[in-house]
């Protein structure tokens, strides 16, 4: 009985798949990444879709674990989308892919709430990864759109007077938080519970005035506090 039990329990390991949902305005594209996804063992795509309302409408009736965008969309853009998807689906990490490689977009992107940055022409196999990086709670970013972000933070300085008054380990967590970290994986990061991040975030929040990790960040970003 216990055999019969363990070979269940394997087979419903072994079925568990990375629920992706997809928007892409380009038919081919969409059409290809569609394959990609669910040509790959352990991968599903439960949604694609054209723009951004109709994933807005449709995304929640299978809920993905990653949401692969595009940016510049018809109608409304992936930007405006990734905001309001991030406050509808807070833990579901979003992956922006786009042709667009320019300091703005990438920023912009991040500030809204993307979890991870991609470009177009990145390989099939470094994307498949990448989705599951960003399940796990990484970042995934194109090696040439890591460059900039890492040239933008050495661009920014600390504000001349520290008007918030950020422990060294809120202000440590604000920048986990940048870099597109969760509680977990922040708490690991620093070494701490991840009630200990709460009590942080809770603090952060307050202090900066905001009521969520996206306007944290986008706060952070614009004000140089990290």
């Amino acid at each position: 009985m216990k055999s019969n039990t363990n070979d269940l329990e394997m087979q419903a390991t072994e079925t568990i798949q990375m629920k992706v949902a997809l928007v892409e305005d380009l038919r081919e594209i969409r059409e290809g990444l569609t394959a990609l996804i669910n040509g790959t063992h352990g991968y599903k795509c439960v949604g694609s879709y054209f723009n951004m309302e109709s994933a807005l409408d449709r995304i929640g009736d299978d809920v993905p674990h990653v949401i692969l965008t595009d940016i510049g969309l018809p109608g409304m853009s992936g930007i405006q989308g990734i905001e309001i998807l991030r406050v509808r689906f807070p833990d579901i990490p979003i992956l922006a892919l786009t042709v667009y490689d320019n300091d703005n977009k990438i920023f912009d992107a991040l500030c809204a709430g993307a979890s991870g940055y991609l470009l177009k022409n990145t390989a099939p196999a470094r994307l498949l990864e990448s989705i599951k990086e960003a399940a796990e709670g990484g970042a995934p970013m194109s090696p040439e759109v890591a460059r900039r972000v890492v040239r933008l933070f050495r661009e920014f300085r600390p504000p001349e007077s520290a008007a918030y008054r950020l422990t060294t380990q809120e202000t440590e967590l604000l920048k986990l938080l940048i870099e597109g970290h969760h509680k977990k994986t922040a708490a690991r990061e620093m070494g701490i519970s991840t009630n200990t991040v709460s009590f942080h975030l809770k603090n952060i929040y307050l202090k900066l005035q905001v009521h969520s990790k996206t306007e944290a960040v986008a706060k952070a970003l614009r004000e140089r506090l990290v």
